[in-house]
This record gives structure tokens, C-alpha cells and sequence, in this order.
């Protein structure tokens, strides 16, 4: 009986290992560029999706954000290399205009910070 009870719980701390720590495959999109303009949808709903998004560098661009989570923590989307913190009202697009005159990575996370998603410039 103890055996079983010790092998039960190796495979949950594996199984927690994996989730927490693991490499997941996560949701990324490039933009298309339309009429001088790029414009990528993120669907909101436990979590963000997709994860990862690549933009091209001094195209304008915007990203509509769309909340279908009633989550309080993910009422909001904070972008703290732009200085952005704006709500998210469940079920309409917000749109969210960046800046891409700067190439690099920028991470973006929900108002409680436990979502994060990410902003690629090139």
C-alpha cells in the first residue's frame, strides 16, 4: 500500500513539474500588413490567444483585444514598456495601438500580472 501511495504521489509532483515548467506550445500569429496597416485579433479567455504576436517595425499597428472571460483578473491588459493599462469589457473589442518604431521583445500581462503574453517588433 505504501509503495502505491509513493508512486501516485512521484506522478503528481511529476505532473505538476511538467505543467508548471514544461515547454507548451503556445499560440503566435505574425501580422499581415493591409492598406499600410497591421491588425492582429487577441481572443481573452483564460488566458490570451494568441500568446505571441510579431509585428513589422515602423508599420502602424493595433491589437484588438476581445474579453470573453469574466475572470476580474483579466479585465485588464497592461503593456508596461508602452506606459498602456487599459480595461478589457467582457465581450467587445478594445483596441490597443503600438508604437513599433523599436524592434524587440515586449511582454504584455493581465491586470494581476498571472497571464502574460508577448509583443515581437522586427
Amino acid at each position: 500500500m505504501k509503495i502505491i501511495v509513493l508512486i501516485i504521489g512521484l506522478a503528481i509532483i511529476a505532473f505538476i513539474g511538467w505543467w508548471f515548467f514544461g515547454k507548451h506550445q503556445v499560440a503566435a500569429e505574425s501580422a499581415e500588413v493591409t492598406d499600410d496597416r497591421q491588425v492582429v485579433d487577441v481572443e481573452v479567455n483564460g488566458g490570451y490567444s494568441p500568446e505571441v504576436v510579431v509585428l513589422k517595425k515602423v508599420v502602424p499597428a493595433t491589437l484588438n483585444f476581445t474579453r470573453k472571460d469574466s475572470s476580474s483578473c483579466l479585465d485588464r491588459v497592461v503593456f508596461s514598456d508602452f506606459g498602456i493599462n487599459k480595461a478589457l469589457p467582457q465581450n467587445e473589442k478594445q483596441a490597443i495601438e503600438i508604437d513599433t518604431s523599436h524592434p524587440g521583445e515586449f511582454q504584455w500581462a493581465c491586470g494581476m500580472d498571472m497571464f502574460h503574453g508577448k509583443l515581437v517588433i522586427k
